[in-house]
């Protein structure tokens, strides 16, 4: 788990329509952080989000502080005053593991029932035809 904090600039969002800027704002943090952590897969906390669009969309901040962690493959980013809740992400993660687990284990299940259910009609099919070639 790395922790790193950073100041993102957003000074180029003032070139952009009043309109777009919060918008704009939010994608150039996320193009920062996939340049700068070499990471594709960014998780941006809801802080981020509300502090680009406290002051509404149309004047974004021109500079924002993150603190940005890894975790495994994922980059999360939050505000440097928010807790952040790592452990509450790996818990999810534990559980989404088992859950991919138990269903795995349940299609293998299904499978040897398949199996099982074609063994037993080919046994069938072939006391079928022994019981024929016996009446013949």
């Amino acid at each position: 788990m790395e922790e790193k904090i950073y100041t993102v600039p957003l000074i180029k969002t003032k070139n952009f329509s009043r309109a777009k800027r919060a918008k704009i704002a939010m994608k150039e943090i996320r193009e920062f952080l996939k340049k700068h952590t070499k990471n594709d897969n960014i998780k941006i906390d809801k802080s981020v989000n509300e502090v680009v669009w406290e002051r509404g969309i149309k004047n974004p901040p021109s500079k924002i502080r993150l603190k940005v962690v890894k975790v495994d493959d994922t980059v999360w980013a939050y505000t440097p005053e928010t807790e952040i809740k790592i452990e509450e992400i790996e818990k999810k993660k534990e559980k989404k593991e088992k859950k991919e687990e138990k269903e795995e284990k349940e299609e293998e299940k299904m499978e040897e029932k398949e199996e099982k259910g074609e063994e037993e009609e080919k046994e069938k099919v072939e006391e079928e035809k022994q019981s024929h070639a016996e009446k013949d």
